[in-house]
């Protein structure tokens, strides 16, 4: 089972992403919350494989929670998507540097919603479309000047970097292994070398860190 916790202000809300979510087989609800710092109390009791984090909610904010249970500097962090009614780049950037897996909005079909929980549950991460272009832009400006100090990439081996600059680009697992001739399961491993060495929690936060350190950038 894929245990969930809710972290939403508005109790109707809640029992919708309940419904949804409990509707399939392998999800559970666990908890929930109505602000930043009960969602942080129940999700450290509770330890969900993923934390649904609406972003306004009072006292605490979400970005406020999602940094205390995935920060960079959290010894055990919790997989978080954060989803929001405010398609606003603030709140995407400001959840992703966070340390959320994931940033979807509440008008998300259902479907997808419960996809999400999934990939994010297998340690991937996403983000949703409509915000992904505006997300490359904004990273590719940051990243103009890479940051001073040792350069993260460093301890990559070649291979390792190329397949870096694949996942950072959006190719899947699949369209690495066809494009470089190598085994799915390769591939596989190879990321989760890469994700390891530079300390990613997962995919989405590997795109952050090539942007950043302007290791790739848009349309090249």
């Amino acid at each position: 089972m894929i245990r969930v916790v809710v972290a939403d202000d508005q109790a109707v809300v809640r029992a919708g992403f309940r419904t949804i979510l409990e509707s399939e087989g392998d999800i559970e609800v666990v908890g929930e919350a109505a602000n930043g710092d009960d969602a942080v109390t129940v999700a450290r009791a509770r330890v969900p494989d993923v934390v649904l984090m609406d972003v306004r909610m009072p006292g605490s904010d979400g970005i406020s929670a999602t940094r205390r249970l995935a920060g960079a500097h959290v010894p055990d962090p919790l997989p978080v998507l954060v989803i929001t009614t405010f398609d606003l780049d603030d709140y995407v950037f400001a959840a992703l540097r966070a340390g959320a897996s994931g940033f979807l909005l509440k008008d998300t079909e259902p479907d997808d919603l419960v996809t999400a929980v999934r990939v994010i549950a297998s340690g991937d991460g996403l983000v949703a479309p409509t915000v992904t272009r505006r997300l490359i832009a904004e990273f590719a400006k940051v990243s103009a000047t890479p940051p001073p100090g040792p350069d993260p990439l460093r301890n990559l081996t070649d291979r390792e970097r190329e397949i870096f600059l694949l996942v950072a680009k959006g190719l899947s697992n699949n369209e690495i292994a066809d494009g470089l001739v190598l085994s799915a399961s390769t591939v596989k491993t190879h990321v989760g070398n890469v994700l390891m060495k530079l300390d990613c929690r997962d995919r989405v936060q590997a795109v952050v860190l090539a942007y950043e350190t302007g290791a790739v950038h848009p349309g090249r």
